[in-house]
């Protein structure tokens, strides 16, 4: 099925550079251009395309109120284009918290160093955002005192070779006469200490992070390590953003760190985060990024070191994200007694890699973003 794109960006040049681009792969067909914003809005409404590619600097109406306007008549996927730079990164940041799914440089320098793997690149992460959900999330919420929540969605978990399911309930009944969900009162669970509280994601993170973290009190009992597939200029303003919004404390993580109740502790991007216990202490190792590896940050990586040096004692969480990331990291850390959590598909903007952990049976518990907070100040003592 070929998919319809609509680009919106200013720049003439770019405009054609990236239609020639897209419509070379026989799979995408751009079927509008738009100068700014407005004109994109405008168009996105008539042409109603699949996936809709945003420059964030525009006349007439920018890129983020754009893709609110969007968000707000016809939910669509959106990608922005956006500088490798700090202000990029905010501005992305605004993007992404404003409804967009994924963001790619547009130096397209910054991407690839062919044509041929920039097509490839470019293509495939256009075809990624149009299976998306773009309304999957909820908007975020500024900080709150924590209360009581209703019973968290669980799905049912398979073990491989095994009958065993857990008794969960997939969705939640429905009222007849107003077809909204009729919550059951919060099941009163004990709760486990950890040392610590890891979370892997990517695409949807950004805002899925900020809806978890923000839902945290000061006093969290456990330190929590975040890994979130990100270029190296995007994951400072992020920690930023994060610790202006949350009650705990969220900064880059930096070589040496010691983990400690109440900080949040971010992978830098394009290098590898790994946990080690040190003389009684937990303390973090930075090295540099792996041409081998995929992702830098690796969610992988990070939970791989966590299962050696601190086996079932930790509490892994897979949030939304595209590919399987992930998956084996949460592996190691079960075969070692540790506890999975995983997001649901229907909260998911991209069920890829909590996708993975739920298939591959390592999921202990299957939560919507809505309610993954409040499970973990229910659940970490």
């Amino acid at each position: 099925m070929t998919v319809s794109v609509l680009v919106v960006d200013d720049s003439g040049f770019f405009r054609k550079r990236l239609t020639e681009i897209l419509t070379a792969s026989g799979q995408i067909k751009v079927v509008g251009a738009a100068t700014n914003g407005r004109e994109g809005v405008e168009l996105a409404e008539k042409l109603r395309p699949d996936v809709i590619t945003m420059d964030y600097e525009m006349p007439v109406m920018d890129g983020i109120s754009a893709v609110r306007e969007i968000m707000r008549k016809h939910p669509t996927p959106v990608l922005m284009f956006s500088s490798l730079t700090y202000e990029g990164a905010r501005v992305t940041l605004d993007a992404l918290e404003a409804g967009a799914v994924d963001f790619l440089p547009k130096n397209f320098e910054e991407i690839a160093r062919d044509t041929s793997q920039l097509q490839k690149i470019l293509i495939q992460r256009i075809l990624d955002v149009a299976g998306s959900r773009p309304g999957a999330r909820s908007a975020p919420v500024a900080p709150r005192p924590a209360a009581p929540a209703a019973e968290p969605r669980r799905e049912p978990v398979e073990r491989a070779g095994s009958r065993l399911h857990r008794p969960v309930t997939t969705e939640p009944r429905k009222d007849p006469a107003t077809s909204e969900p009729v919550r059951k009162p919060a099941r009163k669970t004990a709760a486990r200490h950890y040392s610590v509280v890891a979370i892997g994601t990517s695409t949807g993170g950004p805002v899925a992070l900020q809806k978890v973290l923000t839902a945290l009190p000061a006093s969290f009992p456990a330190p929590i390590v975040l890994v979130q597939h990100m270029p190296a200029s995007f994951t400072p303003a992020f920690a930023e953003r994060l610790n202006k919004l949350c009650r705990i404390e969220v900064r880059q993580a930096e070589d040496g760190d010691v983990l400690r109740p109440g900080l949040a502790l971010l992978a830098p991007g394009g290098k590898q985060m790994m946990i080690e216990s040190r003389g009684g202490q937990a303390k973090v190792r930075i090295l540099p990024g792996d041409d081998r590896l995929n992702y830098k940050p690796c969610v992988d990586v990070t939970f791989g070191s966590l299962a050696r040096s601190f086996p079932g004692k930790t509490l892994g969480l897979i949030l939304t994200g595209m590919g399987s990331d992930g998956k084996e990291g949460c592996r190691m850390m079960k075969q070692s007694g540790s506890v999975i959590w995983s997001q649901d598909e229907k909260s998911s903007v991209i069920y890829g890699m909590p996708m993975a952990v739920a298939k591959a049976g390592l999921s202990d518990e299957i939560l919507a973003l809505e309610d993954i907070g409040a499970r973990l100040v229910e659940g970490v003592s």
